[in-house]
């Protein structure tokens, strides 16, 4: 029985990866604009059946509680869009990044704002990290750094159905560089690309159990710290890069120089003080457009946070971000 049910789940696993498949090449067929417009058009649409939409709206009420509720629901349809739209984009990957900045005048569907840190990164001979959040379409950074012969490694979570995992696995690495799995024994690979001069990306907005306490929006939020600890080992330069979508089917990607993280009194990178102020540019990158961040995570879960460092997190001060100048 236990060989029959393997067998069986096999099979299974193979028929909806099959039907992805299938999903992903209409949705090519489709061409990117119009693939864009149909997951927007489904997910705002189906948005108030869908159970996590409570999650959603809680967290935008929290955020924003000056908001009155018709801006809340409003927010929360412009998030659900959002997220439809990344996932008609999918299939797209390969091709939604156009941008030449050998011609920047040469019309394109992505615009990119900084792209003299990208070149900097490239040619400084050193590891370097970059941090981003679920704005947009999050996944245009790692396209366009592969375009550009940045040598990153982009960390990512998989996708909890493995169908879609496997179907997402194979388009992410037709279209970016380096990936690495968020999952046990990820942090020695990762190490492995600094060490050797590489380039590190990471989303830092969402949960962690066993991280740091950084203020998000007010309140306490438990942040992986791995990119805070990688910044005080190896002493490279940590740059946030935002993407915004706009009209017409566009977007514009942004990176920031680099951050002058705080500083223990030994002199050495404070890890906790670097999440926050990571932190400090994501939330001010989502108070300018809520509607395209993912609201629908549970990303502040008090009941996890100890009574210590939710005293130590009331005492502390607000964390503004500060850039080098370049």
């Amino acid at each position: 029985m236990r060989r029959l049910k393997a067998i069986a789940a096999r099979a299974g696993a193979a028929v909806m990866i099959g039907v992805i498949r299938a999903l992903f090449g209409f949705l090519r067929l489709l061409g990117p604009e119009r693939a864009s417009d149909l997951g927007g058009w489904l997910l705002r649409s189906a948005s108030p059946l869908i159970p996590v939409n409570r999650v959603a709206l809680a967290n935008i009420r929290a955020a924003f509680p000056e908001k009155d509720e018709a801006e809340v629901r409003r927010i929360a349809r412009g998030a659900w869009e959002n997220l439809g739209r990344v996932a008609g984009e999918y299939a797209h990957l390969k091709t939604l990044f156009d941008y030449d900045y050998h011609n920047p005048d040469k019309p394109s569907r992505v615009e990119v704002k900084g792209i003299e840190h990208f070149i900097t990164l490239k040619d400084d001979e050193k590891p370097g990290l970059i941090f981003s959040t679920h704005l947009a379409n999050w996944e245009l950074p790692a396209i366009c750094a592969q375009a550009y012969d940045l040598e990153t490694t982009a960390v990512f979570r998989a996708p909890n159905d493995p169908a879609i995992a496997a179907v997402v696995h194979e388009i992410r690495s037709g279209a970016m560089g380096g990936l690495a799995a968020a999952k046990q024994g990820a942090a020695f690979a990762m190490q492995g690309v600094l060490e050797n001069g590489g380039h590190l990306g990471m989303l830092i907005d969402q949960h962690f159990t066993r991280g740091v306490v950084v203020p998000f929006f007010g309140r306490p939020a438990l942040t992986n710290p791995i990119m805070g600890k990688f910044a005080r080992r190896f002493e490279c330069p940590v740059h946030g890069v935002r993407v915004i979508r706009l009209p017409n089917h566009r977007f514009r990607l942004e990176l920031t120089p680099p951050l002058d993280l705080p500083r223990d009194a030994n002199g050495e990178i404070d890890v906790q003080g670097a999440m926050a102020m990571m932190t400090a540019v994501v939330e001010g990158w989502v108070r300018e457009y809520p509607e395209q961040w993912l609201w629908m995570h549970r990303r502040w879960r008090p009941n996890m946070i100890s009574a210590a460092a939710r005293e130590a997190f009331d005492h502390a001060h607000a964390t503004v971000p500060v850039f080098k100048a370049t």
